[in-house]
């Protein structure tokens, strides 16, 4: 009988240990928008090149449009590992990373250049290190455009916005961004924003072009305004229990891809505004263009709401972010 137990814990063992019954790597990738967005081709771009380049020993699964998770609950699931890859907009890891807020300031980066300087250097750097305390490895930014504002009536004046109910992501910079507009800011899902829209729940909302014309916006909201006033990326991050279980040639791949998933959706972040803009044109949506001027008003009543978050975001990120403009 002691010999049959042997026998049998030692074929369980041997079974265990096979590569053959060990079956592929599975990597879960959530994220809460469109296929045909910078982030949902990017996500895309990243299986393909992992399933490839691993030979079919790692399979990414992606899940689109908030089917798996939300972006907040993402970050508790990627916590435990029971998901293993997200990229979420910056305001989610705001309440144990508040200097992410950074990246909510309006009118903070010049254009696309300034923006990368402070991705790419000592700012950037500096705060994709933050959220590893939590259990999290940052591991890229994914671009997603510039964001503009509309509603159902033309935004060409600071005071145009006054009185409106602008949905917003949940974070203070953004609810301060409206209250000095003299607007109501409202904190809802990103999957809810059409039907508040569509019912009269929020009146108006911001957005990079590809999110207004990939969930339809331009079906709700009559006008649209270039104010170009926000950034908005998200952060790429893993599971650290997940990560540290990989063998080194297993992260080296994981990294090398999203390198190049990186390059490959800040590229189709640009390339995707221009597409867009002409489709939501052509989808019967009034687009203003605001001049020099009119901009600047802008502009001027939305970096003073700066000083409130000296304390919170840093001073010294917030200066060193504008400094890289210069």
């Amino acid at each position: 009988m002691r010999k049959f137990d042997f026998l049998v814990g030692l074929m369980i063992v041997l079974l265990a240990a096979s590569p053959v019954c060990a079956g592929p790597l599975v990597i879960k990738f959530a994220h809460v928008v469109a296929v045909d967005t910078p982030k949902g081709q990017a996500a895309e771009y990243f299986k393909k090149l992992v399933e490839e380049r691993s030979k079919g020993e790692i399979k990414v699964e992606v899940y689109p449009n908030a089917s798996l998770y939300d972006d907040r609950a993402a970050l508790e699931a990627i916590t435990m590992n029971a998901l293993q890859m997200a990229a979420p907009s910056f305001s989610k890891f705001t309440t144990f990373v508040p200097q992410l807020e950074l990246f909510d300031l309006p009118f903070l980066f010049n254009d696309n250049d300034h923006l990368h300087k402070v991705l790419n250097g000592d700012v950037g750097q500096k705060l994709l290190k933050m959220v590893e305390k939590k259990g999290i490895v940052g591991m890229a930014y994914w671009d997603n455009g510039f964001k503009q504002m509309s509603a159902n009536k033309p935004l060409i004046k600071p005071e145009d916005a006054a009185g409106l109910k602008f949905r917003i992501m949940s974070s203070k910079v953004l609810e301060a961004q409206f209250k000095a507009l003299n607007a109501n800011p409202q904190v809802l899902p990103f999957s809810e924003v059409y039907s508040a829209l569509q019912q009269g729940v929020v009146d108006a909302c911001e957005n990079p072009l590809s999110n207004f014309y990939t969930q339809k916006f331009y079906e709700v909201q009559k006008d649209l305004t270039m104010t170009n006033h926000g950034y908005l990326g998200y952060m790429v991050v893993a599971s650290k229990l997940f990560w540290k279980k990989l063998s080194d040639p297993q992260r080296e791949l994981i990294t090398q891809a999203m390198k190049e998933s990186t390059v490959y959706a800040n590229k189709l972040a640009v390339e995707l505004d221009e597409k867009y803009l002409g489709e939501i044109k052509t989808a019967g949506t009034t687009v203003i263009d605001l001049t020099q001027e009119q901009r600047q008003a802008w502009k001027d009543k939305l970096m003073a709401i700066y000083p409130e978050f000296y304390d919170s975001i840093g001073k010294d990120l917030i200066e060193g972010a504008l400094a890289a403009g210069k």
